[in-house]
C-alpha cells in the first residue's frame, strides 16, 4: 500500500499540557479528535515513549490548547521537538497553570479545555486516551491551525514520535539542518553562510549556531 495514503485524512495542531513531575509540561500533538457530543468526548494519542503519556497517565487528566494560524512555529518547536524529561519547555513559551496543575498556552490559541480521562487504549507505539472536557474557554477565536497549514505554510516537520511521521528518504541535498526542530534551510539566493548571527530557525527559534551542515 501507498505509504503516504493516511495524509489524506484532516488533522489538527494542538498543544497538550500536564502535571508534570516538578513543573508544567506540554507537548504538541496533531491527533486530538471529537467522539460524541452526548455525553462530550474526545480522545488523543500519545507515543508510549513521550513524557506527556506519563504524566497523563498519572494524573488522569490534561488540557488540551487549540492552536490558531497565528500561534508562532516557535512554540510548536519548543513543545514539539524537545522532551520535558531533559527541561523545562515551557520556560519561553506564555502560559498559564490551572489549579489542577495543568498549563494552557497562551500564544494566540482559539480556545483550551481541560479534560478528564475515562478510558485509555493501548496500541503498539500509542495510548489513545478518551476524556471528558470539563472545563474550558467561553469563546473560540482566531482560525484553528490545521496540520497542513503547518506542513505547508510554516514549513514545519513531523517529529518522530508523531503519529503521522514517516521517515524520509536519504538523497544528497545540500543545505543546514536545525538539531532542535530538524528544519532545513536551503536557499539558492541567500547562503547560510551569508545570513546574520542575530537570524534564528522559524520553526523552533534556535540561534544559528546550533545548525549543521547536510552533507
Amino acid at each position: 500500500m501507498y505509504d503516504k495514503i493516511l495524509t489524506s485524512l484532516s488533522y489538527g495542531m494542538f498543544a497538550i499540557g500536564v502535571k508534570g513531575v516538578d513543573s508544567p509540561n506540554a507537548c504538541i500533538s496533531n491527533t486530538v479528535v471529537q467522539i460524541s457530543s452526548y455525553p462530550m468526548t474526545i480522545a488523543v494519542s500519545i507515543n508510549h515513549s513521550n513524557f506527556t503519556n506519563d504524566c497523563i497517565k498519572q494524573a488522569g487528566e490534561f488540557t488540551v490548547s487549540v492552536l490558531s494560524e497565528n500561534t508562532s512555529g516557535a512554540v510548536i518547536g519548543a513543545l514539539g521537538f524537545t522532551s520535558g524529561r531533559d527541561g523545562k519547555k515551557l520556560s519561553n513559551v506564555r502560559h498559564k497553570v490551572l489549579r489542577e496543575g495543568a498549563p494552557v498556552i497562551q500564544e494566540n490559541i482559539c480556545c483550551w479545555f481541560l479534560c478528564k480521562v475515562v478510558h485509555t487504549v493501548e496500541t503498539i507505539t500509542h495510548t489513545i486516551f478518551i476524556a471528558e472536557p470539563v472545563a474550558g474557554s467561553e469563546t473560540v477565536k482566531g482560525k484553528p491551525m490545521t496540520y497542513d497549514f503547518y506542513l505547508n505554510v510554516i514549513k514545519g516537520k513531523a517529529p518522530k514520535f508523531a503519529p503521522t511521521y514517516i521517515a524520509e528518504e536519504e538523497e544528497f541535498v545540500q543545505g543546514h539542518v536545525c538539531t532542535i526542530c530538524s528544519y532545513e534551510y536551503k536557499s539558492s539566493l541567500i547562503p547560510f553562510e551569508e545570513l546574520t548571527d542575530s537570524w534564528i530557525c522559524p520553526i523552533c527559534g534556535a540561534p544559528k549556531s546550533v545548525f549543521r551542515k547536510k552533507e
